[in-house]
């Protein structure tokens, strides 16, 4: 019998560090080849660290939430054969001639956000040999829940599929290597149907769970803290009659040509980005960025909207480059794209980076009014409320209308109320006429 380490590979494009977000391992695990170890997330990717052997763990490196070097030992395994470490000098042990960082599989991208500074994990001395006659790992393959704190291993595919079909993977039984669960695993569950527990009553529950704040969500903290720490937010909301624009949007859904078949369905967004392309081409000061460290604005001639969109990750905003250059179809359909990689999980980098100026829109859970927090360091954030239809005065009867709210927050530092006011106007005007969104 043989150890094995296994280092924090090399996940590409130059990144020195990562931050540790999911063990899917406990020491006294039997692990197969390919068997998911661990989950880290970079400032660009979240990426699954397979085990290149098989073995049973016998040293976790990190603890969730700790960032480490890429290099340094993680996990450190008992194998048949030599192993990759030998003794030397009585208890320690070093690894044997430095084996080149393996290559991850395509990571999914989160967002972008700066990391921490590098913990690298140390090598604890070596635990003597367990007795062979040590039990397997304990691996659910018969259908019955899995013990207490043991983690299912699921691909992220599976994961989501889980998610959105409300199944507790703790409940599925895993017919893979290692007893990893796979899409057939979750359509068998879903045919034998959960098995519901009933209640017998009304009880007390003083449970506390403390919940370490990582991954995704660590860094939306982080930047909406910079965010609101930073930024004098002014909030602007104002009604929109919106019954004419639907109407035409209906119009051009149901009339798309047959040459043109390859066009996406219109939803209110493209709109909306191209009655922003016209108020911000005259007020440019809206689409800048605000460097409040130098105390300079960049003033951007191309117009990078933001679509702030959830994701079963967390929020991510895919960016529409140069809104500006595209036609109200071309938006949508880039909208369509984003919007799918993100909830996919397969948005590149520069999908998810570079935007001047941002909308978001909880669709139809959008409320009456909303305060957005603005996506630093730009200066402005376009918020959607949700349309519904109301009595609206016309100077002779109530009459019903399509209305919606726009809620948006600006920078107070460079955009003063009367621009703000002036600009979401400009775009007020635009959308309840919306015939002159298509004319130069």
């Amino acid at each position: 019998m043989g150890e094995h380490i296994i280092k924090l590979p090399d996940v590409g494009e130059g990144v020195a560090e990562a931050e540790l977000v999911e063990w899917h391992v406990k020491v006294g695990d039997i692990v197969r080849e390919d068997t998911v170890l661990a989950a880290v997330m970079t400032d660009k990717a979240t990426v699954e660290i397979p085990s290149p052997v098989d073995g049973e763990i016998l040293w976790l490196g990190a603890e969730i939430g700790d960032t480490v070097a890429i290099g340094s030992p993680i996990v450190r395994l008992q194998v048949a054969g030599e192993g990759n470490v030998r003794p030397q000098g009585g208890a320690n042990v070093e690894p044997v001639a430095a084996e080149p960082p393996a290559k991850l599989p395509t990571p999914k991208p989160e967002s972008a956000a700066p990391t921490t500074k590098a913990q690298s994990a140390s090598v604890p001395e070596a635990k003597p040999a367990p007795a062979a006659s040590k039990s397997p790992a304990k691996i659910s393959v018969s259908g019955a829940p899995r013990p207490e704190g043991e983690k299912p291993l699921a691909s992220p595919a599976v994961r989501l599929r889980a998610k959105e079909a409300g199944i507790d993977l703790r409940q599925v039984a895993g017919t893979g290597p290692a007893g990893r669960i796979g899409h057939e695993d979750i359509e068998a569950f879903l045919a034998r149907g959960p098995q519901v527990a009933k209640a017998s009553g009304l009880a007390r529950n003083d449970a506390v769970e403390d919940i370490k704040v990582v991954g995704l969500r660590r860094k939306i903290a982080e930047k909406m803290t910079l965010s609101k720490s930073r930024i004098p937010h002014i909030t602007y909301v104002e009604e929109i009659d919106v019954t004419a624009l639907e109407e035409l949007r209906a119009a051009l859904n149901k009339e798309k040509p047959a040459a043109k078949a390859e066009r996406p369905k219109l939803t209110l967004l493209p709109f909306l980005m191209r009655a922003m392309v016209k108020a911000i081409s005259e007020q440019p000061q809206l689409n800048s960025l605000f460097d409040d460290e130098a105390g300079i604005i960049h003033q951007h001639g191309g117009i990078h909207i933001g679509i702030a969109a959830q994701t079963p990750s967390g929020l991510v905003v895919p960016v529409v480059k140069h809104a500006e250059a595209r036609d109200i179809w071309d938006c949508g359909a880039e909208v369509v794209r984003l919007a799918e990689a993100a909830k996919s999980g397969t948005a590149s980098r520069d999908d998810l980076s570079g935007s001047t100026i941002t909308i978001t829109s909880l669709g139809a859970m959008g409320g009456v009014a909303t305060t957005p927090v603005i996506n630093h360091p730009e200066v402005a954030i376009i918020g959607v409320n949700k349309m519904m239809v109301r009595p609206v005065w016309d100077g002779t009867q109530f009459i019903p209308r399509k209305m919606m709210n726009l809620s948006s927050s600006f920078d107070h530092r460079v955009i003063d109320g009367w621009d703000a006011a002036v600009f979401i106007q400009r775009i007020k005007a635009l959308l309840e006429t919306p015939a002159l969104i298509f004319v130069d």
